[in-house]
């Protein structure tokens, strides 16, 4: 009990006292609007400070989480993609097209285009987006990066490498644009994607990509030989991130009980302040990249 409110209850008991019965009646306590006074201001102070204490952020400091998925399988064969438009740019000299939805490193077993984002963040250490614009390219007829991110408010330089136009759609945005053989066009998310979205052109359906937009920044892709980085985490608090996949839309499902690893894709943890947490080999059975 706060200390204020147990000086105040003896007050309160010595007044109803004092108040005292005369004879032949039976009075009952008096109270003392003082000391009832005080007491609700006490309360009220007590309620207030616990609200702030629970809203307030919890921890202090930043730290680096690290990792890195392997396909844990044989990986198969890539889908050979039917080019049927723009020969002579789309597959010059008889060159193939390969599907980008699962790429698998064969000598390391990497696994690659696995997002990884913090779903809520109490804190964000860069508190600006870049102004430095991230290159999101396309050549033969190919997204050169099939599952990039950005930050909202970061411009998104969209470049067309080809001989051919092309036009460029990102679903569930404004940017709907034709862009000419050798051209680009600058593009500035105004709000930040839940799981990313698809990115393809209109002109060869064959072409798709994926983008995730994020208001914090705080989000991976992993590279060819899988592995990931997220430097400037919030640390010394409870942490949620959410993972994905091309071929796991719902949310990449893994057994990692250590991180409360749960069947939406989600995994829990909480980092030390100044630490570079390693949280090592993410192995992804072929199951879990069902396309589900």
């Amino acid at each position: 009990m706060d200390a204020s409110i147990t000086r105040i209850i003896p007050l309160m008991v010595l007044a109803a006292l004092a108040a005292g019965c005369g004879p032949g009646r039976v009075v009952g306590p008096v109270a003392d609007a003082a000391a009832a006074a005080t007491l609700r201001t006490a309360l009220l102070s007590s309620e207030a400070g616990k609200a702030a204490t629970e809203s307030a952020p919890v921890g202090t400091g930043w730290a680096t989480l690290k990792g890195r998925f392997l396909f844990a399988g044989t990986p198969v064969e890539r889908t050979v993609l039917v080019v049927d438009k723009d020969m002579e740019f789309c597959s010059p000299h008889g060159m193939k097209l390969y599907d980008q939805s699962l790429r698998i490193d064969p000598s390391t077993k990497g696994l690659a285009d696995v997002v990884l984002f913090l779903r809520k963040s109490t804190r964000v250490k860069e508190a600006s987006p870049p102004s430095e614009p991230l290159v999101f390219d396309q050549k033969n007829c190919e997204f050169i990066t099939p599952v990039f991110a950005s930050r909202v408010g970061q411009p998104v330089d969209v470049r067309n490498s080809d001989m051919t136009g092309h036009n460029t759609n990102i679903a569930t945005t404004p940017f709907n644009q034709s862009i000419p053989a050798q051209g680009s066009a600058i593009y500035k998310p105004a709000s930040e994607t839940g799981m990313p979205i698809s990115v393809t052109c209109n002109i060869h359906p064959w072409m798709k990509a994926y983008a995730v937009f994020r208001k914090d920044g705080y989000v991976a892709v992993s590279s060819v030989d899988g592995s990931f980085e997220l430097p400037d985490l919030p640390a010394g608090e409870p942490l949620e991130f959410q993972v994905w996949h091309p071929r796991a839309a719902a949310g990449l499902k893994l057994d990692r009980p250590d991180l409360k690893w749960n069947p939406k894709g989600r995994f829990q943890i909480t980092l030390e302040p100044d630490v570079l947490k390693d949280i090592g080999t993410l192995e992804v059975p072929a199951a879990a990249l069902s396309g589900s």
